[in-house]
């Protein structure tokens, strides 16, 4: 299905939860959020009927996120679900990893197509401090764990955060020379926690660039720009929603964990899914769509969202 710009929609990004084991510093406040009773929260038979209603309207691929979508009771019955809707092309889970050495090999199982990971320090303080309470080890045993799963094209997803984790740029392009990873730069958006935060924090991708001069282009995929270092079995992903935004070649709309549909993460308008079934499911879904905005400001001003990224969905 198309938006009122002409861009295909067929992507859509679907909360489970809002709940993390982690808290990390852009997302979350430190006490984290308050647990939602069960009533207030997508049941795994509206989160499956809703999808399925998602790939009526045209929806080729689904990505589960949350919060952290592994904290969800019933996440392995979720993906075997979904993976079952007929005209559903690709599954996919993005993750913080430190439940993977568990569920990597039960995810793919289910049949979950691919994995992202967050991974935004290489420095085991660092990581724990950005975390609130992470261990980079249960991570990279993640990692690892996925691999050995079967999951291919892995993708790490590091925020860039300058004054943070900046100086460790060479250090993650390094990874892409021994191991077959994608690692993805993805700029730090003005949102939640860290709407108020000091201009020096926000890096375009182009740092990498800069730091890492012998990176040389490969085709795109999706909205990533992509590069690869001479005679690395990886590659690296620059994706800049601020600097570079993609807004025009955006084919995504997204659910959150209460079950309102959002065009775009940065906009306040919200539709509410719940309680409604059959046509009327998709014409409100078919309604999201249209009414996807044409871009947002970020450039301009932080972002108009009153939610958390972890209430909307990374």
């Amino acid at each position: 299905m198309r938006d009122q710009t002409g861009r295909t929609i067929d992507y859509l990004r679907l909360s489970v939860t809002d709940l993390c084991n982690y808290r990390c510093r852009y997302c979350m406040p430190e006490e984290g959020v308050c647990k939602r009773a069960h009533q207030d929260i997508l049941s795994v038979e509206e989160i499956e009927e809703i999808s399925r209603a998602a790939v009526a309207c045209g929806v080729k691929k689904i990505r589960l996120t949350g919060g952290e979508p592994l904290v969800r009771n019933g996440i392995l019955e979720i993906c075997r679900r979904l993976k079952a809707i007929p005209g559903l092309e690709e599954l996919c889970l993005t993750t913080n990893g430190s439940l993977l050495p568990e569920l990597a090999r039960p995810l793919r199982e289910t049949g979950v197509d691919r994995l992202n990971i967050s991974l935004d320090a290489l420095r085991p303080e660092r990581f724990s401090d950005m975390t609130r309470r992470g261990k980079l080890e249960d991570v990279l045993s993640g990692i690892f764990a996925a691999q050995t799963a079967g999951f291919e094209c892995l993708k790490l997803n590091i925020v860039l955060i300058g004054g943070f984790n900046d100086d460790e740029i060479p250090n993650f392009v390094k990874l892409t020379e021994a191991h077959p990873w994608e690692v993805r730069f993805i700029e730090l958006m003005a949102m939640g926690p860290c709407a108020c935060w000091d201009k020096s924090c926000f890096l375009p991708g182009s740092e990498v660039l800069r730091r890492c001069p012998d990176l040389r282009p490969i085709p795109g995929e999706g909205v990533a720009r992509r590069y690869k270092r001479p005679g690395a079995r990886g590659a690296v992903g620059l994706i800049s929603p601020v600097s570079h935004d993609f807004c025009g070649e955006c084919r995504r709309i997204r659910i959150t964990a209460d079950g309102k549909l959002k065009g775009c993460l940065h906009s306040r308008e919200e539709i509410d899914l719940r309680g409604l079934h059959g046509w009327r499911l998709e014409n409100a879904i078919r309604q999201g769509i249209l009414q996807k905005p044409q871009r947002h400001h970020l450039a301009e001003r932080p972002s108009d969202t009153p939610r958390n990224m972890n209430q909307i969905g990374g």
